[in-house]
């Protein structure tokens, strides 16, 4: 079994106007298993099919992630941010399992240090 290592990102709305509302994404470490990893391209009538993993990861659960599980919205992997799809709890642990590639929002870059041009 694999070991896993990466973010997952929870979103929170907030009010940025007056009836205009939007997640603020914060990504929190996490570590865990790869309990399964599978790619498939789903067809349709569009340009370029669409992406999908089915990969279910084991992240153990900390009190944040068991508190906000309706905010989860995606987690990294193999470089790109995939959307969850499914959360099962087997306490201490969370299976996610990836749905497709997540074009959300997403937390600001960080500023790179002053004095770096």
């Amino acid at each position: 079994m694999a070991r896993y290592r990466g973010l997952i990102g929870f979103g929170e709305s907030t009010e940025t106007a007056p009836g205009v509302w939007r997640d603020t994404i914060t990504e929190l470490p996490y570590s865990g298993d790869v309990l399964s990893a599978a790619l498939q391209t789903e067809s349709s009538d569009k340009v370029n099919t669409d992406r999908v993993i089915d990969n279910s990861i084991s992240v153990i659960g900390n009190a944040y992630a068991f508190e906000h599980l309706l905010a989860i919205r995606y987690i990294m992997w193999a470089g790109e941010r995939w959307t969850i799809s499914h959360i099962d709890l087997k306490r201490p642990r969370l299976i996610l399992r990836m749905g497709g590639v997540y074009d959300g929002p997403t937390p600001p870059a960080p500023e790179p240090p002053a004095g770096t041009d």
